[in-house]
């Protein structure tokens, strides 16, 4: 019995000591549990009236017991917020930290693409700036190339400030230029059909351009004009026919019927060309050839021309008078007179007659040409 006593109270002793760890009030049962132990050896040993000693202790074993219970309670119930806010603040800090670490990567990442920006950007405008010297030497080279093309085709680079008629124009500089090898209807002292025309085109293609202008063998006429080839490009092959075509202007005008040819030795370089020409758009009725097979003006097909002169380029035709060469063409072409001007086939009493159906006079080779109206023996009569 004494041995079962023993075992109970050893055993009741180390839990409530339990209990006091969990909470340390419940150590206030403990010591109630010990006073009744204490009350129970006085009884035993002394006999004393109080025996409810057994009582106490159980009282205090219940007390530990209560007090352990509702102080881990309240423990847990006022401990369990500060965990949750404890909780919450750490997932606030994490949320905070992994804000700031996106917005680090973020801005990271953008100061990378800014950069490739900026490599991209220099490289191209490296880039940029390699072509653009390229280009500028290869532009260089090629103004090289026609400078030295030009100089070796005898041509020269004049700017078209107008179009005086469809064969004559004026450059920036009033340098008036007669075209070689062509005569357009006349559109100033007096008009021809599709004189106009001529000239309108002639002031369309020409004026404010940079063209270029070729010498054949006279330099002027004898009214001070300059005698030219206007080419509108540089060609290659100055003989080529297809450049010739596409690039020469004077092939343009006959080409497309605003003038025909007209032949002056000594300018007969590309006189075969033009009549060629000529006879293509003609047969095409094309601008002036429309009015019919002696065009609106006199040139290298009209039949009063002769076979001979639409056959070679040494003779002169019975162009317009406006379209005479120089003193030089005048005197190389006084040995091609032809016969008719010596029977009067076109006989005027004097200069004022004839001039009031040729305004500018005759050259030798045409049908009204009289020796008795060549008063300084130029082979021109009654020029003014």
């Amino acid at each position: 019995m004494k041995v079962l006593s023993g075992i109970f109270i050893t055993t009741a002793i180390l839990f409530m000591l339990v209990l006091s760890l969990a909470a340390p009030a419940a150590l206030i049962g403990l010591a109630v549990f010990f006073i009744g132990l204490f009350l129970n050896k006085q009884y035993r040993r002394y006999k004393t009236n109080f025996n409810k000693s057994g009582w106490i202790m159980a009282a205090g074993l219940f007390l530990s017991i209560v007090l352990a219970v509702a102080l881990t309670d309240t423990t847990d119930t006022a401990t369990d917020p500060e965990i949750e806010d404890t909780s919450k603040h750490e997932e606030l800090m994490e949320e905070q930290k992994a804000g700031e670490k996106a917005q680090e990567d973020k801005l990271a990442e953008e100061k990378t693409k800014q950069e490739e920006a900026k490599k991209q950007a220099e490289e191209k405008e490296r880039l940029e700036a390699e072509k653009a010297e390229k280009e500028k030497q290869e532009e260089e080279r090629q103004q090289k190339a026609e400078v030295k093309k030009a100089a070796s085709l005898g041509l020269e680079l004049v700017t078209v400030g107008r179009a005086v008629d469809g064969d004559t124009i004026e450059t920036s500089d009033r340098k008036k230029v007669r075209l070689i090898g062509v005569n357009t209807p006349e559109a100033t002292t007096r008009v021809e059909e599709y004189g106009k025309e001529a000239s309108q085109y002639t002031s369309s293609q020409l004026t404010g351009k940079k063209v270029w202008m070729q010498k054949d063998v006279s330099d002027t006429d004898r009214y001070g004009r300059l005698l030219r080839i206007i080419w509108l490009d540089i060609p290659s092959d100055d003989m080529d026919e297809n450049e010739i075509r596409t690039k020469m202007f004077n092939a343009h005008l006959v080409l497309n019927g605003y003038a025909e040819p007209s032949t002056y030795n000594p300018d007969v370089k590309y006189s075969e060309f033009f009549r060629k020409f000529g006879r293509e758009a003609r047969d095409a009725n094309k601008g002036l050839w429309v009015y019919g097979k002696e065009g609106t003006t006199r040139g290298d097909l009209d039949s009063s021309a002769g076979s001979s002169s639409d056959a070679s380029g040494s003779s002169s035709s019975s162009g317009d008078p406006s379209t005479a060469g120089g003193s030089s063409s005048s005197s190389n072409s006084s040995s091609s007179e032809p016969a008719s001007s010596g029977t009067g086939s076109e006989s005027y009493k004097n200069c004022t007659e004839l001039r009031k159906v040729y305004p500018n006079g005759v050259p030798s080779t045409h049908p009204a040409y009289e020796a008795k109206h060549d008063r300084d023996k130029d082979n021109y009569a009654c020029e003014r």
